[in-house]
């Protein structure tokens, strides 16, 4: 969610349904400063996506 701090407070100004997703994007960056580099924040996505099985056929 991207959004404004105004002296009103905050606007929001669109919403990232698919966050961007290469090593120099925003979201990979956030997990990379909190320890999770981009490979194993990529296995732990797949893995996730295939224990959950939606959408498999």
């Amino acid at each position: 969610m991207d959004f404004f701090l105004t002296d009103d407070g905050p606007v929001i100004n669109e919403i990232n349904t698919m966050p961007g997703f290469t090593t120099i994007s925003m979201y990979p960056r956030m997990w990379a400063a909190s320890g999770v580099d981009y490979p194993t924040l990529l296995a732990t996505m797949i893995e996730t996506a295939l224990a959950r099985g939606v959408g498999l056929h």
